[in-house]
């Protein structure tokens, strides 16, 4: 079981956090949202809480709480530039079908 993230999306998340000037981290979950079902939660962490499980990938860490990681297992987070937008990108293997303006998926 793994959360991973592309050297981009790590080198985004680092510098954001050294701006920031705290923080320990990402913290990636799922909601209950949308017209699919599913949605990603996405924020910078403070701190490790007990409940969490830890995953580093290029140097920085990925928290994630147990009952996420049913939906998220494998799933690698990406930061993409395309035209004037930009963003933090799922490749969530897990993912049966998304609703049409990606907000939220199914599994």
């Amino acid at each position: 079981m793994a959360i991973t993230m592309t050297e981009q999306a790590a080198k985004h998340v680092s510098n954001f956090l050294a701006k920031r000037g705290k923080g320990v981290g990402l913290r990636l979950g799922v909601r209950t949202s949308g017209c699919s079902g599913m949605a990603y939660t996405l924020e910078f962490a403070d701190e490790i809480s007990a409940d969490d499980l830890q995953f580093e990938s290029h140097g920085v860490k990925v928290l994630i709480d147990a009952k996420s990681l049913a939906y998220l297992d494998g799933t690698e987070l990406d930061y993409t530039r395309e035209g004037l937008n930009e963003g933090f990108k799922f490749n969530n293997p897990n993912v049966k079908n998304a609703c049409g303006c990606g907000e939220s998926f199914n599994v």
